[in-house]
């Protein structure tokens, strides 16, 4: 008589589940990513925070940020940070604007054509050198202590770091990209369109950001010298009038409207800059 063997079933190995592993990767890529970034500013806010409160200095002349953010709430609501953010803002864009409008035509003239660049560059490396506030009383003098003198600084430190990274980006393009579009058949107007122009936009961007800082930190050095209203016009006068906080929150209104300029910039060359390739 035959035995009757019976089988149990094969007990089950749980495996990965590899859509949780492709998940979970990215996630943490992403959280590592953000505190490598973020650490260097929470440790410098959280400095902010204790070093009033245990006496490592005055909190009369540096209050903790937490007291500094209540300040800037009360401000914000009481409608006086908008106005002196929206005063500063519209200067220092009008002469932003300006200047990237004058100084992008410019270098990419100066950097295709060589006698417009023996004509210029002398001319132009004696007002590179020389202090955009140093000229703040001349302005004063010719434009008035309104607006215009304002702009007009802000457009005078705006213009030459633009000017000459447009200048450097143009000369150096790749020598074989130039000899491959001739090749092609390109002439003059269709290689600097289409080669020349688009390799440069890196470096014409570096110099619009460098410019984007800079309008900021001239037009609230100008706003504290001569205006009514203006971040930099807050800042001196909470000073002047010891009002510490007050004074703390224009710094710190200053440092977001950089840090939202630089970003808005940023993104505004990746968009000009879709063609490049990221390495990895």
């Amino acid at each position: 008589m035959a035995d009757t063997l019976t089988r149990t079933p094969a007990p089950t190995v749980p495996t990965d589940d590899p859509t949780a592993h492709g998940t979970a990767r990215p996630l943490l890529a992403v959280g590592w990513l953000w505190f490598t970034r973020s650490a260097a500013i929470l440790a410098f806010l959280l400095l902010w925070e204790t070093a009033p409160r245990v006496g490592l200095v005055d909190r009369v002349f540096l209050p903790p940020l937490s007291e500094v953010l209540v300040a800037t709430a009360d401000l914000a609501v009481g409608g006086q940070l908008w106005a002196h953010v929206s005063a500063s803002l519209s200067r220092a864009l009008a002469g932003f604007v300006v200047a990237v409008a004058v100084a992008v035509p410019l270098g990419l003239l100066i950097a295709w054509y060589r006698p417009v660049s023996d004509l210029l560059l002398p001319l132009l490396e004696l007002f590179r050198n020389t202090a955009a506030l140093a000229l703040l009383p001349v302005f004063v003098l010719i434009l008035g202590i309104g607006e215009a003198s304002k702009v007009a600084l802000v457009v005078f430190a705006c213009t030459f770091p633009i000017l000459l990274s447009t200048v450097t980006g143009v000369r150096t393009v790749d020598p074989l990209l130039v000899k491959a579009a001739v090749s092609l058949g390109f002439g003059p107007l269709a290689l600097f369109r289409k080669v020349v122009l688009p390799a440069a936009v890196p470096s014409v961007f570096t110099g619009i950001r460098m410019a984007g800082a800079a309008s900021i930190l001239v037009l609230v050095a100008a706003e504290m010298v001569g205006a009514q209203s203006g971040l930099g016009y807050l800042i001196n006068s909470s000073q002047l009038n010891f009002q510490i906080h007050d004074m703390y929150a224009g710094i710190l209104s200053i440092a977001l409207l950089g840090v939202t300029l630089n970003g808005a910039l940023v993104a505004l060359e990746r968009r000009w800059s879709r063609w490049r390739t990221t390495p990895g």
